[in-house]
C-alpha cells in the first residue's frame, strides 16, 4: 500500500498533512479525498466572511503531486 498526503488549501493558505494515511487503491484516494474536501468546505461556509470561496485537497505521495479535488462557492443575495 502507498501512503497518501492530504493537504488543504484554501484563502489562509497551505495546511500541510504531515502524517498521511495508507490506502490500498484508486478508489479508496478518491472517497478519503472527497471526505476530506467535504468537511473543509463546511468549515469554511461556516467562518466564511465573503472571502472564502474555493477551497482544495491537494493530495501527493512520496513521489509527488497526485490528484487535487476543488470546491468553489459564491454567495448571491437576492432581494
Amino acid at each position: 500500500m502507498e501512503r497518501y498526503y492530504f493537504d488543504l488549501r484554501d484563502s489562509e493558505g497551505l495546511a500541510v498533512d504531515e502524517e498521511g494515511l495508507e490506502l490500498q487503491d484508486l478508489a479508496a484516494v478518491q472517497e478519503e479525498a472527497a471526505l476530506s474536501l467535504a468537511d473543509a468546505a463546511r468549515d469554511g461556509l461556516r467562518r466564511s466572511d465573503g472571502e472564502l470561496d474555493q477551497v482544495s485537497i491537494e493530495v501527493r505521495t512520496g513521489a509527488g503531486p497526485f490528484m487535487r479535488v476543488i470546491f468553489s462557492f459564491d454567495f448571491e443575495r437576492r432581494h
